[in-house]
């Protein structure tokens, strides 16, 4: 293998090239090294909004499972996940992009940490003119994060577990329909305020209640908010959330962020947010520079047809050539590609 060490060329075996690795690793796992290295996807997302029409800022945070299969540092058996694992926390935007993620052990709780995840990306748009948004499910229900939220601005929708207070103020919604039942769900809904016990102020709860063909019983979820809108479109914007769990595994099969191998926690941190940067460079090339013809391909797809596409390389005296099959990616196709990727290039200014 060939590296590159005061502009030479060195060449170097296998055995020096891991010990290189493992050097690098190590450097990268400084406190302050690893401090920069997770902020550095926020530093390039704001670069990317420059070229986005950006009206306001929907951000979606959930945890999800790393397995592993060692005895790496910090690693537990999660009882939910049913596995030995790490437990990372995510928080994405509208777009897809990663904002920020942090690695954590496997038996912690969804929602540990929340606070030092969320608030440097709530910093960065802080002095934006922006509306703000924020998405999660019920493990983020508590005071502790609805307070957070309203103090910055923030108008959000969290998944807020059952309880039989709830279940009361809904009690007319969950009689079973007189009649023959219908062959279609049948949707309800509701809306009223409610005060828990560790609650400083009462807040407004939505309440979505589904009869399912077939089903004896319905299906009920509760959502807190401080949103205005209609229950049905407070419920509609929650559902979005779902494509942040879409994101995560694009990240798990594409990207394989869960290649955590590392013996110590810090090593397997930094591989965490370096996979955290190819994501994002995956994802900004899917969203500002894939025509609308493919602008809905995964990841996935994105790698195995444009990345990683065979060619074969023709070198003549002044040009080279690359000859690829136009199974996956046509001429007109790729060439569109091409010149959206250049009209990304920051131009010198006029003299």
């Amino acid at each position: 293998m060939r590296w590159i060490v005061g502009g030479k060329a060195v060449e170097r075996d296998a055995a020096s090239t891991s010990q290189m690795g493992r050097f690098e690793t190590e450097w990268l796992a400084s406190d302050e090294n690893l401090a920069a290295l997770t902020g550095l996807s926020g530093r390039w997302i704001d670069r990317t909004h420059g070229r986005r029409s950006l009206r306001s800022i929907v951000l979606d945070m959930d945890s999800s499972v790393s397995p592993t299969h060692g005895e790496q540092e910090g690693t537990a058996y999660n009882g939910h996940f049913a596995c030995t694992c790490y437990h990372p926390l995510f928080v994405f935007n509208q777009f897809g992009d990663l904002e920020r993620c942090a690695l954590r052990p496997g038996n912690v709780h969804s929602a540990d940490g929340w606070r030092d995840v969320l608030e440097p990306v709530v910093a960065r748009y802080r002095g934006c003119d922006l509306r703000r948004y924020f998405r999660a499910d019920a493990a983020f229900a508590s005071p502790e994060v609805y307070e957070f939220l309203e103090a910055e601005g923030y108008k959000y929708t969290i998944r807020l577990p059952a309880n039989r207070i709830l279940q009361e103020r809904i009690g007319h919604l969950l009689k079973r329909p007189v009649g023959r039942p219908p062959l279609t769900v049948r949707r309800s809904y509701a809306s009223f305020r409610y005060q828990a016990a560790s609650w400083t102020m009462p807040r407004r709860v939505v309440a979505k209640v589904e009869w399912h063909p077939g089903e004896l019983c319905p299906r009920v979820g509760f959502i807190v908010t401080n949103l205005s809108h209609p229950a049905e479109r407070v419920v509609a914007f929650y559902n979005r959330r779902g494509t942040c769990e879409q994101w995560i595994k694009e990240g798990k099969n594409a990207i394989k962020w869960t290649r955590l191998s590392c013996c110590a926690f810090a090593a397997n941190a930094v591989r965490l947010q370096l996979h955290a940067l190819a994501y994002n460079i995956a994802n900004f090339m899917r969203t500002l520079a894939l025509p609308e013809a493919v602008a809905q391909w995964s990841l996935t797809s994105l790698r195995d047809k444009l990345i990683k596409i065979g060619a074969k390389v023709v070198r003549h005296a002044r040009y080279a050539v690359f000859q690829m099959a136009e199974v996956a990616v046509p001429r007109e196709l790729f060439d569109k590609i091409l010149r959206l990727i250049d009209g990304l290039r920051r131009r010198p200014a006029p003299a």
